[in-house]
């Protein structure tokens, strides 16, 4: 039997694909980084329906084998970078480390009146100036992150002239502007791609993303930076270490 006709057995069809297409990615068949052929393409090989295919390629895709970029295919995913949050850094500032390059594409840097939750994060009154800068993290030329940045207007107006392309915000904050960082607090859940987000991170509308809210303070605890950063659900990992407490009672 060929190796691209599929059993009439009891296993559903779209399973029976998504183990040879997995199979195929896992010998490096279908390399990593490298384009899938398309649904069509898939359907004639294999002899199945359409729906059938997509069902196998959406059961790939939860398993995080591949991604889809909207309009341009699916893909097979490369090994998730990750940042370790246990210590306080930017994200160029941990990959570059690693030998990952990171560059970042500047969408806007502006001037705006506060809402509720920026004021209430920066200790700000509500409608006060602060400065949002949005930025696309790209890590090896891929875009990974979305990040809209808030800081007070004064600090803002000092990093209107910095390097965003190339800096991480942190070590801007601390090497031109002699800023101490002392700790950040976060909280992360997860939302799907709206139209900015599929524009931003070069993926189809409703694909997994991962939100970080960001709020990092001074050493004497005065909050200087409060963040919203969207990450591709296929791309990027934040990893920590959690020991447990001594002395706990059962």
């Amino acid at each position: 039997m060929s190796d691209n006709v599929l059993s009439l057995n009891s296993v559903p069809l779209h399973t029976q694909l998504r183990d040879v297409l997995r199979a195929r990615i896992l010998d490096g068949e279908y390399p990593q980084g490298g384009q899938m052929p398309s649904e069509s393409e898939l359907g004639a090989l294999f002899r199945v329906s359409r729906i059938t295919v997509r069902q196998a390629l959406g059961d790939l895709q939860k398993e995080g084998l591949i991604f889809k970029i909207h309009g341009k295919g699916t893909f097979v995913a490369k090994p998730k970078t990750f940042q370790n949050v246990s210590t306080l850094q930017g994200l160029a500032e941990s990959m570059t480390g690693r030998g990952f390059e990171v560059i970042n594409r500047l969408l806007s840097f502006k001037f705006i009146a506060a809402d509720k939750l920026v004021a209430e994060r920066l200790k700000l009154t509500e409608g006060e100036v602060v400065a949002q800068i949005k930025r696309v993290r790209l890590i090896n030329r891929e875009p990974v992150s979305l990040e809209i940045t808030y800081l007070p207007r004064a600090l803002g107006e000092r990093l209107e002239k910095a390097d965003l392309v190339t800096r991480d915000i942190f070590l801007i904050l601390e090497n031109d502007c002699a800023l101490t960082l002392g700790h950040a607090d976060l909280a992360i859940d997860a939302v799907l791609a709206d139209s900015d987000l599929t524009q931003a991170l070069e993926v189809e509308p409703g694909s997994p993303i991962m939100r970080i809210e960001r709020l990092t303070h001074d050493a004497s605890g005065q909050p200087l930076d409060f963040e919203h950063l969207y990450y591709r659900g296929d791309a990027f990992q934040y990893r920590l270490r959690i020991d447990r407490q001594k002395g706990t009672q059962a």
